[in-house]
């Protein structure tokens, strides 16, 4: 969807996944500055990444993507049987039919 046809939810989900992303990344980008002696960029990543998390905590909520302790644990489980029966195999083979192996090996682990 592109332009006036996104819906407020499209927006929500959008900015979930692009937070959910940069948390990670900053994570990262932590973890490789502290390894290299650089403690107070790694602890600016670090913050950086905790307020990407709240970002995307809030745009969660709205989508009424956070529930009880029984919902939570029905949706990840519900989620982590679709990438594993579905979602990763169909990106494995992809990746076998354009020869990137090593890609098709990470999502098969």
């Amino acid at each position: 969807m592109r332009g006036d046809k996104m819906t407020t939810e499209d927006n929500l989900k959008a900015a979930f996944a692009g937070e959910s992303q940069a948390r990670n990344r900053y994570t990262y980008f932590a973890k490789v500055a502290r390894k290299q002696g650089y403690h107070y960029i790694a602890k600016i990543f670090e913050e950086t990444a905790e307020n990407e998390m709240q970002h995307a905590k809030e745009e969660l909520k709205m989508l009424k993507g956070i529930q009880d302790t029984a919902g939570n644990l029905t949706e990840a489980a519900e989620g982590e049987h679709y990438e594993t029966v579905e979602m990763y195999p169909k990106f494995a083979e992809q990746a076998k039919k354009e020869g990137n192996i090593p890609a098709a090996n990470l999502f098969m682990q």
